[in-house]
């Protein structure tokens, strides 16, 4: 916005190299390149490396440009989930989950040797909505047919000639000789160098120096940005993920404040702790009480991402922003057998009858203790989805079916009543300045009041190989995964990485591999 807006700036020259983000964000950055081209100016791409999500961005430029070396992996999508059931059979590890949902596929990579039908069922919904969409919106900024552009894929061209050739890149050049091009085109002399600035030191030019700023109403910007904690852990960086009680303080502080008419609440996790996830409801349900909060979801919101964002008075997500898995999955590891193997044992000594329903991973769970562990699940899942159809104005039993653990593209979210529109941050800004009561022609100052959080930490880094070692890896895991002490809102973190792109690292294949080290 601040480059379309500056009179210094002539144009851009993006250089695209390989994507960690999530669809959701490449959507976004392919809207911006198309709203910055409305202002004239031109915008320029090179991509010496390119897949799908960086082919997605490069076609909106003006011009796209490649390297003879150039490495275009145009060869379609694929998505996969791993299984852990066989591996932790050898070594003796029983997980004991309970899920809530029929697609909530968390518990699946611990218990399975093979992906359900449900999950099959959901995982393929969401492939072709992002490669339909993928092949849908290429062949329009191409002006091609989507058969062409799917037979072009299937025959798996990666000679950069052929690109040229049929118009999916601008032309060959080296990046020396783009800028070369650049300068001829802005009239500087060949023994002068081009002006240019970089991304990162124009990021920094105050948006007051455009006249971008100070007007009176202010809507204030939160960002919610990883996997959900109640508190800070032990093994927790300051910045990773989303700290349920941090994130309250600064949820009251906006509250309590006079100075913002609205708030935006960005939204960008995969979900975590339930606990943590219903006190951050409560809260922004608070908010709402007294200013328009409009949550804007990026990559993923689902399960407790998306416990946030139903608090919310209207819900906005990309097209192909993960959205939902409205369920819960909780439990614990029987150890017995590997204890056995290595010849360790544990003995323990208790007071009361469910005092040893987590505390004792050396056996499985007794009938009784199985059965309330089934029942706390079930309450949970009953709360997570009774609010999320009070928060939708949705029956219970039509909830029910969008629920179930069930992951939607925010497309899909917005026909069955999960989300109130697709787009992204500046729809979101938009529709709080008219549930403020702010003109839609009068510009406002959007104040960010917290960064984008790192991703999730590898928890068990550190950690080493030895039997203690191992035992704290477990409940560590269990603790991401399945909570041994709290029930999880999460969404399963293999197909998020597989699908998402982003970084919310699952650490199970560090412990097997820790594990097996040992013996």
């Amino acid at each position: 916005m601040k480059a379309a807006y500056d009179p210094r700036i002539s144009g851009v020259y993006l250089h695209i190299e390989p994507l960690g983000c999530g669809w959701g964000k490449v959507e976004e950055i392919r809207r911006h390149i198309l709203d910055f081209r409305k202002s004239g100016k031109f915008i320029v791409g090179y991509a010496p490396a390119c897949g799908e999500k960086e082919y997605y961005i490069g076609c909106a430029c003006q011009e796209l440009y490649a390297p003879p070396s150039a490495y275009f992996a145009l060869y379609g999508l694929t998505v996969q989930a791993s299984f852990l059931g066989g591996v932790f059979e050898k070594v003796g590890i029983e997980p004991q989950v309970q899920r809530i949902g029929k697609y909530k596929s968390a518990g699946d990579q611990l218990m399975r040797k093979s992906i359900s039908d449900e999950n099959r069922e959901m995982l393929t919904a969401l492939l072709d909505n992002i490669y339909g969409n993928w092949l849908e919106k290429v062949a329009l900024t191409k002006g091609k047919k989507k058969e062409d552009i799917e037979q072009f894929v299937n025959d798996g061209v990666y000679q950069i000639e052929r690109l040229k050739e049929e118009s999916w890149i601008t032309d060959i050049k080296y990046d020396d000789e783009v800028m070369s091009m650049l300068k001829e085109r802005l009239g500087i002399l060949k023994d002068k160098k081009l002006p240019e600035v970089d991304y990162r030191k124009y990021s920094k030019v105050r948006r007051w120096t455009l006249g971008l700023t100070g007007y009176k109403d202010q809507i204030a910007i939160i960002r919610a940005s990883g996997s959900i904690s109640r508190t800070r852990g032990p093994f927790s960086s300051p910045s990773s993920g989303i700290i349920a009680e941090k994130l309250i303080e600064k949820i009251r502080s906006v509250r309590e404040s006079k100075r913002f008419k609205a708030v935006v609440l960005r939204i960008d996790s995969p979900g975590g702790d339930a606990l943590a996830s219903d006190l951050m409801w409560r809260e922004i349900r608070l908010l709402a009480e007294s200013k328009p909060v409009i949550a804007s979801m990026a990559d993923v919101a689902a399960s407790g991402g998306y416990y946030m964002a139903m608090a919310a008075q209207a819900i906005v997500a990309e097209n192909l922003t993960l959205t939902g898995s409205i369920g819960v999955v909780t439990g614990k590891f029987n150890l017995g057998n590997l204890y056995e193997k290595i010849g360790f044992n544990k003995e323990t000594i208790s007071r009361g009858r469910y005092a040893e329903l987590t505390a004792a991973e050396q056996r499985p769970f007794r009938p009784e203790e199985a059965e309330l562990f089934a029942k706390s699940a079930q309450h949970a899942y009953t709360q997570f989805r009774d609010k999320a159809a009070l928060s939708r104005s949705m029956t219970v039993d039509k909830m029910e079916e969008v629920a179930q653990g069930r992951v939607w593209t925010g497309k899909d979210a917005l026909s069955r009543g999960l989300v109130d529109a697709v787009g992204g941050l500046s729809l979101a800004v938009a529709i709080a300045k008219q549930k403020a009561n702010i003109p839609q022609d009068r510009q406002v100052s959007v104040v960010e009041l917290s960064r984008p959080s790192a991703s999730l930490p590898e928890v068990l880094s550190g950690i080493g190989s030895s039997l203690a070692g191992a035992d704290r890896t477990l409940k560590e895991l269990l603790n991401d995964v399945a909570s041994s002490d709290g029930i999880q809102a999460r969404m399963d973190g293999v197909m998020f990485e597989k699908l998402g792109g982003a970084a919310y690292t699952n650490p199970l294949f560090m412990l097997i591999k820790d594990c097996l080290s040992s013996f």
